[in-house]
């Protein structure tokens, strides 16, 4: 399996099924994922995935799955007035002056060091999701330590333990103000780290029961003599998943 880093985003809709679509997908592989959760409860994304055919509590009790559960963890910091190994991994929510070391010596950790009682050999080439990245800025991070913080990332998981990396960032807000420009900031600075964008979007002509939205998929060409290679697709989500299509060629358009 390739190591490559995918950034999704979306636009007046909802990409969170392509994040299901890639913890379901790389779990299936046999990969030792570790998916950091800002945004929903562990209980949701086992919800979800039931759906998909995948069991994420076998899959964390196996040790394939290490899942930090942001929300969790961030009141735990501020309820706990003594300091532990684990609060320092969102020590940054005390002080946003310290960055994101700890929450990337974290992660680093979790996808190096060996399970205890596992075989170092059973699983696949790691990766990292991140639902979503964008969370951070609302949390008191500039834009810059959070480009850092997928900058370190992306070297060790990708370039140093040939994995992958799936990162979301919304940019959802609807006037011009200083958090839509740093998502803007944040998203651009991502792009120019990633090799393959996914940026989810409603449909230009509105809202369709049988087309929920279209995905435009991007191949950044990073190196000499590499193009940029952009599509568009159709989708639409079920229960089990999402079904892509080429513009046009779905049953509602014919």
């Amino acid at each position: 399996m390739e190591a490559e880093y995918i950034l999704v985003s979306d636009r007046k809709t909802d990409a969170s099924f392509l994040i299901y679509h890639y913890l379901s997908f790389y779990l299936r592989e046999g990969c030792k994922v570790c998916f950091l959760g800002l945004v929903q409860s562990f209980s949701h994304y086992s919800a979800v995935s039931q759906r998909l055919g995948v069991n994420l509590d076998q899959a964390r009790e196996s040790g394939q799955l290490l899942f930090l559960e942001g929300l969790k963890e961030s009141v735990g910091v501020f309820l706990d007035k003594e300091s532990n190994p684990r609060s320092s991994t969102f020590d940054f929510l005390r002080d946003p002056s310290v960055g994101l070391r700890g929450l990337y010596e974290f992660i680093r950790g979790s996808l190096v060091k060996p399970v205890p009682g596992a075989d170092p050999q059973a699983w696949g080439p790691p990766v990292l999701l991140v639902d979503d990245l964008s969370v951070l800025l609302s949390l008191g991070l500039d834009v810059g330590a959070v480009i850092d913080f997928s900058h370190y990332c992306r070297a060790t998981v990708c370039s140093e333990l040939q994995g992958s990396m799936v990162v979301l960032v919304r940019c959802e807000a609807e006037e011009e103000s200083l958090d839509k420009e740093s998502s803007e900031m944040l998203l651009k600075g991502l792009t120019h780290q990633c090799s393959l964008t996914l940026l989810a979007q409603g449909l230009p002509t509105g809202f369709c029961k049988d087309i929920h939205g279209q995905v435009e998929v991007c191949w950044q060409g990073h190196g000499e003599g590499k193009q940029t290679q952009r599509k568009v697709f159709q989708y639409k989500v079920h229960d089990k998943g999402a079904s892509f299509f080429a513009p046009g060629t779905s049953s509602a358009a014919l």
